[in-house]
């Protein structure tokens, strides 16, 4: 225990051997520590989990995870060992204040890899509904760049048939006239085979002559444009099937997913925000611990001690003025009056 004590001790950035001289301080700075300790601990894993996310390479985590927590337990170190407690609340305040700004930055950035591994099943049904709004816009991209020629040939298609069935709605039309002519229902009303249902004839086997020309004209222009449109659908749907249909899984792609699920759902918001909460008050902990703690005996210690070499170094100055003046006085040369 008095090891786990002493490295806690030593985790809260104060001066050991002069603490050791205030024994009831040793609690309050053992907790600092531990909190420090901790942090640098959740930093690591939070580190190690975002390039994992990344990279997928176990050991860059780790080395990176260890990197990273350290660094961020040096910084929360030097962060509660720099404030020293003064007889003035508001001074001491006004000194805290950007480093429980930093405090809450480095909190939020240690938060969000953890938030994405406490979401994760939530975030991966997310990202296939994410894949598949991409893969449908990538479909659809392909698809507008296929879609005028196709509606052109369409188009056309259309209009050729439609030339093919007024040409034949044309010969029948002639035919029942020449027909009705010929049984007497209409026309000249007489039943006879004679000039005028003869000419009537003429105009309808006129018309169905026609109707072979447009028909074999229009069918192979048809038959054309609809081996056209084969190849195009063939080429769209090779190009479609050639699409880059690579899993959305890196660290944006996530952090992006936990936004969606935060906007719709109001449960995951504020469990994202309760996280975000807890880091930040884990993070700055240490600095309200100092901040708003009385003055104990150790800052009495820290103060004659800082005060005791302020008086020393001012000593050594002027000492060291006097022996330079002194020496100037000495290779000065004597004036003769």
């Amino acid at each position: 225990m008095k090891r786990f004590r002493d490295f806690f001790l030593f985790c809260s950035g104060a001066h050991v051997p002069m603490l050791k001289r205030a024994p009831s301080e040793t609690n309050k700075y053992g907790g600092i520590g531990a909190t420090i300790f901790f942090t640098g601990l959740l930093a690591a894993f939070s580190g190690g989990y975002a390039l994992w996310t990344v990279f997928s390479s176990p050991w860059g985590a780790i080395v990176f995870g260890l990197i990273w927590g350290l660094m961020i337990f040096n910084l929360d170190r030097y962060i509660v060992s720099g404030m020293k407690k003064r007889k003035n609340f508001w001074s001491e305040f006004g000194m805290a204040l950007p480093r429980l700004i930093l405090a809450i930055l480095i909190a939020i950035v240690i938060s969000k890899p953890l938030e994405l591994k406490v979401f994760e099943k939530e975030i991966n049904q997310e990202l296939i509904v994410m894949e598949q709004q991409v893969f449908k816009t990538q479909e659809d991209k392909v698809k507008d760049r296929f879609q005028q020629r196709i509606n052109v040939l369409n188009t056309e298609i259309a209009q050729l048939n439609a030339a093919i069935q007024l040409q034949a709605s044309k010969l029948d039309t002639l035919q029942i006239i020449a027909q009705q002519e010929a049984d007497g229902t209409g026309g000249s009303r007489r039943q006879n085979l004679g000039p005028i249902y003869k000419a009537k004839k003429a105009d309808a086997d006129t018309a169905a002559a026609m109707l072979k020309r447009i028909t074999d004209q229009n069918g192979a222009l048809i038959a054309q444009k609809r081996q056209e449109l084969a190849s195009i659908d063939s080429t769209q749907k090779a190009t479609v099937g050639g699409l880059n249909r690579t899993s959305i899984d890196g660290l944006a792609s996530r952090l992006d997913a936990l936004g969606h699920l935060t906007d719709r759902s109001v449960p995951v918001r504020w469990a994202n925000w309760f996280i975000i909460l807890l880091f930040i008050t884990i993070e700055t902990a240490p600095v309200f611990v100092k901040l708003i703690s009385p003055r104990g005996p150790y800052d009495d210690l820290l103060e004659a001690h800082e005060h005791a070499y302020i008086i020393f170094r001012k000593e050594t100055i002027e000492k060291r003025e006097r022996e330079h003046n002194k020496r100037m006085m000495i290779g000065q040369p004597a004036v003769n009056s």
